[in-house]
């Protein structure tokens, strides 16, 4: 039975056709993902995973975008801890799922924005995306692509990718393992569609099931992994002049000036 948007939601769009919920990020004109998108992204997660009739997600975003990440703003001191905390609730939630969940990326897909996209159980990309993981630019990392990404791309690439900051198109990401397909944007939404309908015809608790059974092994070592992650963040990288340039310059507009320290 289908509902329309619920109006709760600010950020964030929820539609829910059984047997596929769709979530689309809404804050144009990029999506960028703030402490209240997060709690909405949350409490949408929380009320997917009660609908047993739903056993299909799927992210997408609103516009030009998928996600360019999030707010630079929330990684102050004052309010780094609060964000790391809910995003990668976030991140936790969509990863423990039941639902096959499936990314659809077009435009921007850049840090927090294609971590939310890299865990998700599949992912579709326009070859005309943008995907990467900026963060170093300035002088931070991504948590949870140091986490989880080698296991999809290989150590390699993850580390050109975190370690440079550099983007990549829909094509190569697809080309690395960080997409399953990469289709012209015109075509993205009926590869996800294509992709909803054979699930669909699928039993849900073997979906279910077998989804947790491919990830047993990795999400024990993706909670503790996060979890160290989180912890030298805060510990050490925050407490750093050179974060604080980073993110300060990137308010202001205006090139860092590393101190190395």
């Amino acid at each position: 039975m289908a509902t329309q948007p619920a109006t709760k939601y600010s950020r964030i769009a929820l539609e829910l056709h059984a047997p596929v919920a769709r979530i689309s990020l809404d804050r144009p004109p990029l999506n960028i993902i703030d402490i209240p998108m997060m709690e909405e992204l949350a409490e949408a997660l929380t009320e997917i995973e009660a609908r047993i009739e739903i056993s299909i997600l799927i992210i997408s975003g609103s516009q030009t975008a998928f996600s360019a990440g999030v707010d630079v703003a929330a990684h102050t001191p004052d309010k780094v801890e609060q964000m790391l905390a809910k995003f990668h609730g976030v991140i936790r939630m969509l990863i423990a799922s039941r639902k096959v969940s499936i990314a659809a990326v077009h435009g921007n897909c850049l840090g927090g924005g294609a971590e939310l996209a890299m865990v998700c159980d599949l992912a579709y990309t326009s070859e005309l995306a943008t995907w990467g993981f900026p963060e170093i630019k300035l002088g931070c990392y991504p948590p949870v692509a140091v986490t989880a990404l080698a296991a999809l791309v290989g150590p390699k690439h993850a580390a050109d990718l975190v370690l440079t900051g550099r983007s990549i198109t829909g094509r190569e990401a697809a080309g690395i393992g960080l997409a399953n397909c990469v289709v012209p944007e015109v075509d993205l939404e009926h590869a996800v569609q294509d992709a909803v309908h054979h699930l669909s015809q699928l039993s849900p608790a073997a979906l279910a099931i077998a989804k947790k059974a491919i990830y047993a092994w990795d999400s024990i070592h993706f909670d503790k992994g996060l979890a160290r992650a989180e912890k030298i963040y805060s510990d050490e990288l925050m407490k750093t002049e050179d974060a604080q340039e980073g993110i300060n310059a990137f308010l202001e507009k205006r090139p860092p000036v590393w101190k190395c320290k």
